[in-house]
């Protein structure tokens, strides 16, 4: 049995959901200390409450700042600030911490105290995330605005995790390697065990998950799409003709994604890759000034199995559209290689302490 430090950055449910997906696979041979902040660290926490192997500890953690609905990159980085200005006191208690429990392997999912804290020690380090696709992928093929944003925002996901060992990139999509990243792995999504064990089949309502916004336009989109709408992400609230709230629960959730016939969703990885398994048709609305879920779009979209619009521009007759080309979008969808447990399990155990192989009198002993 090995001991592995996992941080990982709590803003959203993504980076949470996919930590949990290796975590359950991890956990049945090593023992997993986490680190998280805020909203991963409450998810986590309350999964790995009475969990012998797994525990939780709470760190510090950037999130971005938003602005008229709409990720706002400038307050994003000033908020940072203080946080900045901590981070060596956080490097030095991660440090404590490995020098007490003495890991044999750091995994980072878009944490940088981690990372440093392991150099410091030297221990051995990987890198497992989604953003790290605009680092190690060939990204020519997307639209110029976005193509030069990927590079720019590249330099500084670089910044978060510098020196690792290897590089796992956990995404829907698979654009060609860069050369000089050529030892990069690419895997599918890390699927949780509600997702796992969840049987699809096409119903009638639409499915909706709006992380903090809801805009107007979408919701009155929506009220005209002439089927049964069930919303998440904007809390419980009243019945709105065809629209019914729900307080974000997993159980529910992933039953509605199940059993729905079709997901409208902001464009996070995860989500995105949860859905196409699921073999759920998907609009996505890409964050307003969110960059790497416009990505996201663009691949959706290129894949086949979904479409994306501006929040602000999807009408009545856009959502309607989109729903007439489910049935279409449904037989596209490409479904191998989405699941990506065994694969992340495989990449990380290249990186754990190997079991010392039988002396050759001991293996002559067991076979007299």
């Amino acid at each position: 049995m090995a001991k592995i430090f996992y941080s990982l950055s709590g803003e959203g449910r993504g980076h949470a959901t996919r930590v949990r997906g290796i975590v359950e696979q991890l956990r049945q041979e090593h023992e997993v200390v986490l680190f998280a902040s805020s909203v991963a660290y409450d998810l986590l926490s309350a999964a790995y409450e009475n969990c012998g192997n797994v525990s939780v500890r709470r760190i510090p953690g950037l999130q971005f700042a938003y602005r008229g609905g709409r990720l706002d990159y400038f307050r994003s980085v000033c908020r940072s600030l203080p946080y900045l200005w901590r981070l060596p006191r956080l490097v030095r208690s991660m440090v404590e911490a490995i020098r007490e429990h003495q890991p044999d392997l750091a995994i980072v999912d878009f944490e940088p105290s981690l990372p440093r804290a392991a150099k410091k020690c030297g221990v051995p380090m990987v890198s497992f995330d989604h953003q790290h696709f605009l680092v190690v992928s060939d990204l020519s093929d997307l639209p110029t605005r976005l193509r030069w944003k990927a590079w720019a925002i590249s330099l500084s996901v670089r910044m978060f995790c510098k020196g690792e060992k290897g590089t796992i990139v956990s995404s829907f999509f698979r654009p060609p390697l860069k050369r000089r990243w050529k030892d990069a792995v690419q895997i599918g999504v890390l699927l949780r065990p509600a997702i796992l064990n969840a049987v699809p089949n096409v119903g009638e309502h639409v499915l909706v998950y709006l992380r903090r916004f809801g805009s107007s336009n979408v919701l009155d989109a929506l009220r005209q799409c002439g089927r049964p709408v069930r919303v998440y992400g904007l809390g419980r609230q009243p019945v709105d003709g065809n629209l019914e709230y729900f307080d974000v629960d997993e159980h529910g959730f992933v039953r509605d994604l199940a059993t729905c016939y079709a997901l409208i969703s902001n464009a996070g990885n995860q989500l995105v890759g949860e859905a196409l398994y699921l073999r759920k048709p998907m609009l996505a609305l890409p964050e307003p000034g969110n960059f790497e879920q416009s990505v996201n779009a663009h691949f959706l979209r290129a894949g086949g199995g979904g479409d994306w619009a501006e929040c602000e521009q999807l009408d009545g007759p856009r959502l309607r559209r989109f729903l007439d080309a489910v049935p279409r979008l449904r037989e596209q969808i490409q479904h191998d290689g989405l699941n990506g447990n065994d694969d992340a399990l495989e990449a990380i155990r290249r990186f754990l302490p190997q079991p010392a192989l039988p002396r050759p009198s001991a293996l002559v002993d067991s076979a007299a």
